[in-house]
């Protein structure tokens, strides 16, 4: 069962120092999804805001709705035609100012994997191996794709 445990530590980021993330469980907006408010903020981040109602501040895991199964019968010898996916969700909504005096806008992370259905239940191990090599390469990254989404320089 997936859950956050409070605070997270934040990636490395230009400017931050030790940032870290105080979590309160919160409602999903999907039924098929868990959501966390970050309503505390620790290190050094000058500027950053925890949620509120005008400038949410969440992380959202979402699950398919139905989760999808290979067709009866069609795990032969034979070629599948057809393989049915199932679509898993991490979004990150985040409130940001988008000009001196404005009211916050959202900006928003959806990351989806579109996992084969069958591979959970004949290939657990490389479904691990995709989502280690997720996690490990935006943690490797953290501080430069910051750096780029704010210079614009990839």
């Amino acid at each position: 069962m997936t859950t956050l445990t409070s605070p997270i530590t934040g990636g490395a980021q230009t400017g931050f120092t030790a940032p870290t993330y105080t979590l309160t469980s919160d409602i999903a907006p999907d039924v098929n999804g868990k959501q966390w408010a970050v309503t505390g903020l620790g290190g050094t981040q000058t500027g950053v805001l925890a949620h509120s109602a005008g400038s949410p501040f969440t992380v959202t895991i979402q699950r398919p709705k139905v989760l999808k199964l290979l067709p009866s019968g069609s795990v032969s010898n034979s070629i599948i035609r057809s393989i049915p996916r199932n679509a898993w969700k991490v979004i990150v909504r985040k409130g940001v100012t988008p000009a001196s005096g404005q009211p916050a806008s959202v900006a928003l992370f959806t990351g989806e994997y579109s996992l084969p259905a069958g591979a959970d239940t004949f290939d657990p191990t490389n479904i691990r191996a995709l989502n280690s090599a997720i996690v490990g390469a935006l943690s490797q990254i953290s501080a430069a794709w910051g750096d780029s989404q704010v210079t614009g320089i990839l």
